[in-house]
């Protein structure tokens, strides 16, 4: 018996208009009358997230910033900083990756250092709350992850200036321009894990559906994993079923297969 469903919102919730198909909530209705708890997991942040499920916000589990950040009834399941030391050496070192932009990811919001209109267009889809400062070193917040947004693309660029930390960061490719940078041992699957703890759910009470990399261990964390048919070719591999793409409704057609709704 399903208890828990998460699923990951750009490319695999999402169609490629940015749009959740109406099905999704006439789904979740009843997924609500069974007592199954539907979580968005993404990068996207928790602002972002409440906005778009704002009509059914009060009865979503928020997984937001990688797994940094989960909230559920408005309560603050779990909170995954990174160290500001840290926080600022990466700073550094996104500032000097050319055709790319740092974004730095705060609990009360995220902070952007120039106004350039790509930057700006890219982060006012995925954030809800941003500013613009000075210098991002001297944010007061607590940092949950930094971000890079990268025009020549994450997975050949921008991810290879960060080698060195992935034995102490998570190091995560979330998107063909997105490079995020975590706590160790903070991503989607491990936010699971820790809901399934704290509300004594099993992996095989547990389905996931994801697209893209930093979806990896979220496939772990869960029996029923479906990778779309759109995502990643490494996320298939891992992953135990395919779900239709998320052009086709995947998501909520594997769950109407799998629940009997």
């Amino acid at each position: 018996m399903i208890k828990f469903i998460a699923s990951d919102m750009d490319g695999t919730l999402l169609n490629k208009n940015d749009e959740i198909n109406p099905e999704f909530f006439e789904i979740f209705d009843k997924l609500k009358e069974k007592d199954i708890i539907f979580a968005a997991a993404s990068g996207r942040q928790y602002y972002n997230l409440l906005k778009r499920f704002n009509s059914i916000k009060d009865h979503v589990m928020f997984i937001a910033e990688n797994g940094t950040f989960v909230v559920y009834k408005g309560k603050e399941i779990l909170v995954n900083d990174l160290e500001k030391e840290i926080a600022l050496e990466l700073i550094e070192i996104g500032r000097k990756i050319e055709n790319s932009y740092v974004i730095l990811c705060g609990k009360k919001s995220a902070y952007i250092e120039q106004k350039d209109a790509r930057l700006i267009k890219e982060t006012e889809k995925y954030y809800e709350r941003y500013e613009i400062v000075e210098d991002l070193t001297k944010v007061e917040d607590n940092i949950l992850k930094v971000t890079i947004c990268d025009f020549s693309g994450s997975e050949s660029n921008s991810n290879k200036y960060f080698e060195k930390y992935r034995q102490a960061l998570q190091v995560t490719v979330s998107g063909e321009i997105w490079l995020d940078i975590t706590a160790k041992g903070v991503n989607k699957g491990v936010a699971i894990n820790k809901v399934q703890e704290l509300l004594n759910i099993k992996h095989e009470e547990t389905m996931v559906f994801g697209d893209y990399l930093n979806d990896l261990e979220m496939m772990e964390s869960a029996y029923h994993s479906y990778a779309m048919e759109n995502a990643h070719e490494d996320l298939k591999k891992v992953s135990r079923f395919i779900a239709k793409s998320n052009e086709d409704n995947g998501v909520v057609v594997a769950i109407k297969e799998i629940i009997n709704l």
